[in-house]
């Protein structure tokens, strides 16, 4: 895989021939005879090689005039690893695009937050992936919209206005440019499931409440994943419950709870939202909780080739980096877990969320609050703080950065200077500053060789253990050292590494 494969012609072409499901989202294959686009995967007879045109984005094939395929659902495929892995003004626009930004602040805002002009981001967005801005939005715009009339009941104006169209005229004419059918053709189509009598198919049990399906590219490792977030839940903010991960989620429009379980073959998502304009947004943050864009087989092949990671790859490949939805709430309590046990991480977590966070009402479960807002640990009086004096001015003074802006922590975040500033702050060290670059910022190539569980297993493998060594040694595994730590992790019994029971 590599950037701008849409360009590499035969290599799409024997993608689309075998039906290569790990493509998917790498580029769209556009037929010239039917102007209809689809996932390299689809299931249909592929047309023939000189009909074929390749596309790097949904976007760009709406606009070049194709329509999506109504049977492999192209809109639906996995994002592409690119904006994962990468950390260039391109990657981190489409973070922000599918974080909603540009329907929120439009393209100046989407500028003024990577600190381009409109007519910089415009130019690099068109020269990558063959459309703008407002296009890309546009084709997230429709998924949501495809999402909402497919799988709820709700009225087709309330669709349009929480898919982040401005008027219904503009959500049925982009609805049927497309998709080829009206709204109302589009959840005829939808299939059949019953929720209970006298429920019309995909009405929501709890109100609010969306259940769908988040696609990966397989193989994924749940253990590791779920059993990371769910080791390190913080009561009444996160939970494990009836074999699903649980959280409260602060979203732009209000807030929220996702409900995550694994499936063999999705992430079974269910949304409960005080206001649908946040759908795509919950979505786009629970995706890359889950890092559910990565490219498994081309990061494990490259881990294989050091004969030590290579037993561990393969006993359990497909393992992710688990993330976070909220990169300052993760900041703080990578603060909090300084020097501590998990156990006493999350007392301290939790106490702080129960007395300062902001109250939510779950009627599934123990969800109760939402994790803190900087502002209000800002306020806080140091003294009623139950922690060592040097960790409390840390996460007071990170908390009082991240209130006033003088810290940005987000999915636009250009990584190696986030890190620099994060060091820059009294209390951190590289240990702290490299795990919130891994779980928050998203580094894949993140490394942790202070960490004891690392320094522990590459004793075990007969690496080397201290830090410049193992950094060294380490070089080989660029640039996917974040999973080379998932890997590393798995040697120990700390329950991060189990899927819960």
């Amino acid at each position: 895989m590599q950037k701008g494969m849409h360009t590499h012609r035969e290599r799409c072409v024997r993608a689309v021939q075998s039906k290569d499901a790990r493509f998917d989202g790498w580029f769209f294959t556009a037929v010239l005879t039917t102007r209809i686009y689809c996932r390299p995967s689809c299931p249909v007879v592929p047309p023939k090689p000189e009909n074929m045109t390749f596309y790097p984005s949904a976007a760009a094939c709406q606009q070049a005039g194709f329509r999506a395929c109504k049977r492999c659902r192209p809109d639906t495929s996995p994002g592409s690893p690119e904006w994962n892995q990468r950390a260039d003004a391109v990657a981190r626009a489409m973070r922000l695009i599918a974080d909603g930004v540009v329907d929120r602040e439009g393209v100046p805002g989407l500028a003024a937050r990577l600190g381009y002009s409109t007519r910089q981001i415009e130019r690099q967005l068109r020269a990558e992936l063959g459309a703008g801005p407002l296009a890309l939005a546009r084709a997230q715009r429709a998924q949501t919209a495809r999402l909402l009339i497919e799988t709820t009941a709700l009225p087709m104006a309330e669709i349009a206005f929480a898919a982040g169209f401005s008027s219904i005229r503009t959500f049925n004419d982009t609805v049927r440019e497309v998709f080829a059918l009206s709204p109302s053709g589009l959840r005829t189509r939808a299939p059949r499931r019953p929720t209970g009598p006298g429920k019309r198919p995909g009405a929501p049990g709890t109100p609010g409440a969306l259940s769908l399906r988040l696609p990966f590219r397989a193989p994924l490792n749940p253990d590791n994943l779920f059993g990371h977030l769910a080791a390190t839940a913080v009561p009444g903010v996160e939970e494990w419950r009836d074999g699903a991960y649980r959280r409260t989620l602060r979203l732009p429009y209000g807030h929220g709870i996702a409900t995550l379980t694994p499936k063999p073959d999705h992430i079974a998502c269910r949304l409960t939202l005080g206001d649908l304009r946040d759908l795509p947004v919950a979505i786009s943050r629970c995706r890359r909780m889950l890092d559910l864009d990565a490219d498994p087989v081309a990061i494990d092949d490259q881990l294989r080739t050091d004969p030590f990671l290579t037993p561990l790859v393969d006993k359990a490949p497909g393992r992710r980096v688990p993330r976070t939805v909220d990169e300052g709430e993760f900041a703080l309590r990578a603060v909090l877990g300084q020097q501590v046990s998990t156990a006493a991480a999350r007392t301290h977590a939790g106490r702080l969320a129960a007395v300062h966070g902001e109250p939510v009402d779950d009627p599934e479960g123990g969800l109760t609050h939402l994790f803190p807002a900087p502002e209000a640990l800002a306020a806080l009086d140091p003294e009623s703080l139950a922690m060592p004096r040097t960790r409390r001015t840390t996460l007071l003074t990170l908390a009082g950065q991240l209130a006033d802006g003088t810290l940005h922590l987000g999915v636009e975040s250009d990584w190696e200077e986030t890190r620099a500033r994060l060091l820059a702050l009294p209390g951190f060290g590289p240990w702290t500053a490299d795990v919130i670059a891994m779980r928050a910022l998203g580094d894949p190539d993140a490394f942790l060789p202070t960490d004891l569980g690392i320094r522990r297993a590459a004793r075990e493998l007969g690496l080397p253990s201290t830090p410049a060594a193992l950094t060294a040694r380490a070089a080989a595994w660029r640039p996917w050292r974040a999973y080379a730590v998932q890997y590393l992790w798995a040697t120990d019994s700390h329950p991060i590494n189990f899927l819960p029971v």
